[in-house]
């Protein structure tokens, strides 16, 4: 009897995903765990393993096919099987029923709507090919521009008792403490005083994310990829920053999982070590907002009438869904999550 190899579930939230490509053909013989198919969600490009073993008898989905989970991709069977005309044209007709060709991206690989890598070899007037990751990149951004209505808010941060706190911590402490972490800790205590900020439109109600998880914007070798941090309302600063480093090694060693890139409320992206002062970010859809940071600056402030200071300070701007909420109630969360970054003592565990 033939052995259905369908489309897996992947996740949580993700119950489809398109054909890439196959490593196999008609009439080879794989191995149970052997990879045997790619496919692509909006999240990540994922190779598909056998749950079983024998010969490539049919493959009933295609190069560029949207596929549901469960969904029949190919059957194996003993090396002399025959399949049924009439089972493989069911089964055929049951993934066109359930989902459409995925339509071509809408842009040409030469005019991308994200940024290319910039490498030392690369050629003025060359033509570059556009890596799935950055399709898939390019994907979600055009679809947040296009259905998710945004506002954004931007304030100047004083940071300079977290900087020294973090000189403090660095010095002995492992694993070492990243601005990111100070950052996602306050982001967390802000949305859990203000639970809107997690929220998903859902018809006409909004839907409050019952854990609090945090993306991180990582530059991969073809792109940018945002892993979450779970529950980081429920982490010190230690504990956030080596989950954090365990993220991004996973992210540059593309070894990340669905579940890594699930579950995000809000995602943070800093362009500080690049010297860009403030930047507005694009939303990812599925979240409710995401904060840019710029870089640290010394500012000379007054102190009082006769006197000047040097402070440490940084640029947070908030891009918001304004389907979720209203331009009052981040504002009260932005304020919130910038007076817990300009007092150390909520980071001293």
């Amino acid at each position: 009897m033939a052995t259905e190899i369908k489309l897996p579930l992947l996740g949580k939230t993700t119950n489809e995903a398109t054909v890439v490509g196959f490593a196999v053909k008609v009439g080879d013989y794989i191995q149970k765990g052997q990879n045997v198919f790619e496919v692509e969600t909006d999240k990540v490009c994922l190779e598909i393993e056998s749950p079983a073993s024998g010969f490539v008898k049919c493959i009933i989905a295609k190069e560029g096919q949207t596929l549901k989970t469960d969904d029949v991709v190919m059957l194996l069977g003993e090396k002399d099987e025959t399949i049924s005309q009439s089972i493989i044209d069911s089964l055929k007709a049951k993934i066109a029923k359930n989902a459409a060709e995925k339509p071509a991206l809408e842009m040409s690989s030469d005019k991308s709507a994200v940024e290319m890598q910039i490498a030392s070899q690369i050629r003025s007037g060359e033509k570059m090919a556009v890596s799935k990751l950055q399709k898939i990149t390019a994907e979600k951004m055009l679809f947040s521009k296009r259905n998710i209505p945004c506002f954004y808010l931007t304030v100047r941060v004083d940071v300079t008792e977290i900087i020294e706190l973090r000189e403090e911590l660095n010095k002995t402490g492992k694993p070492k403490i990243s601005y990111n972490d100070f950052i996602m800790r306050a982001l967390a205590t802000g949305l859990e005083k203000f639970p809107i900020m997690t929220g998903q439109t859902d018809g006409n109600a909004i839907i409050l994310a019952d854990s609090i998880g945090i993306g991180l914007s990582v530059a991969v070798d073809d792109g940018l990829v945002a892993p979450v941090l779970k529950d980081v309302n429920k982490k010190t600063i230690t504990q956030i920053a080596g989950e954090n480093k365990k993220l991004i090694e996973k992210a540059r060693s593309n070894n990340l999982t669905l579940e890594d890139l699930e579950g995000g409320c809000i995602t943070v992206s800093n362009l500080g070590s690049f010297g860009i002062d403030w930047f507005i970010p694009i939303v990812v859809p599925g979240q409710a907002s995401i904060v840019g940071i710029g870089c640290i600056k010394d500012v000379v402030l007054p102190e009082r009438a006769d006197n000047v200071v040097v402070r440490k300070m940084m640029n947070i701007t908030l891009s918001v869904d304004h389907r979720i909420t209203n331009g009052a109630y981040a504002a009260q969360f932005l304020d919130f999550v910038r007076k817990q970054l300009e007092d150390k003592n909520n980071f001293i565990e």
